[in-house]
């Protein structure tokens, strides 16, 4: 399946609770998908081929796959320090050895690419705590490169400065980063649009999120809010991934699963603004 420019896409989950069901995409003709991992038990080769034969049936490309653990929470900015990631120690290795398995399933379900959020990067670059991300970081790439993936660093808890200078030091041809603009203004770590232009060159895919400012940036959170309602531009957004030369699925999410309904409309909603604003631009 060859998907076109700019191709709608929407952020799924099997059974992790991140993301909508896959049968939304369904009922919304949205062709292609980005997935939350399942967990350990449902990353079985039978469980792939069942996948893949729904993904076929539905008519959906499946364009990355997302990794997650047990434990991590977004509750404020503070625990997101202590729990999300690689970068916590205590779960470090644990989650490492998962996101290697998360990669051998990938390459089960034919995909090439594999997101994560990363974690919060300590700032001091000459630290030995940074050193030891990147060299986890590392290891992940060369698994992946392995099973001819790319990894994607899904933006937010840094700045666009920093998450190019870690790209950098990290030293691996298959590290490229996941854009999500709203991820920027809740993390309170810059303008998006600017953010973007500086980290374009390294962009393989892409979120389509809004949210508005939080009154302390980076301490409190911002709020996520329904697409064309909040911060990002996304008239500009778009042509901004144009000049970048991107011209991958636009992948809308949207997490709100305590109410589904709702999920699902503004999930439509969102679908049609991108339309229609690719209509305008592409």
């Amino acid at each position: 399946m060859s998907l076109p420019p700019w191709s709608i896409g929407v952020f799924t989950s099997i059974d992790a609770g991140l993301g909508v069901h896959l049968e939304v995409a369904r009922d919304l003709q949205i062709p292609s998908i980005q997935l939350h991992t399942p967990h350990a038990e449902g990353r079985t080769p039978e469980a792939a081929e069942k996948f893949l034969e729904k993904l076929d049936n539905y008519g959906i490309e499946l364009t990355c796959v997302f990794g997650g653990f047990e434990g991590e929470s977004y509750a404020d900015i503070p625990t997101v320090e202590k729990t999300i990631g690689l970068v916590p120690v205590a779960t470090r290795s644990a989650r490492l050895k998962e996101m290697k398995e998360i990669s051998d399933f990938t390459r089960l379900l034919g995909c090439s690419a594999v997101g994560l959020h990363l974690g919060v990067v300590p700032h001091d670059t000459k630290s030995r705590e940074y050193a030891d991300i990147v060299e986890v970081t590392r290891q992940l790439c060369d698994h992946a490169l392995h099973n001819e993936q790319n990894i994607h660093l899904e933006t937010g808890q840094e700045s666009a400065d920093a998450l190019m200078q870690f790209i950098g030091d990290t030293q691996r041809t298959n590290l490229f980063i996941n854009f999500d603009p709203a991820n920027m203004i809740l993390y309170g770590m810059g303008e998006p649009i600017p953010a973007l232009k500086k980290v374009g060159s390294h962009v393989r895919s892409i979120h389509c999120k809004d949210a508005t400012w939080s009154d302390q940036p980076g301490i409190t959170w911002g709020v996520e809010v329904p697409l064309g309602k909040g911060q990002v531009d996304m008239r500009a957004y778009l042509k901004t991934l144009k000049e970048i030369g991107y011209f991958g699925p636009l992948t809308i999410e949207r997490e709100i699963p305590q109410d589904r309904e709702r999920q699902k409309a503004e999930i439509q909603h969102a679908t049609e603004l991108l339309s229609q604003l690719r209509k305008e631009i592409l």
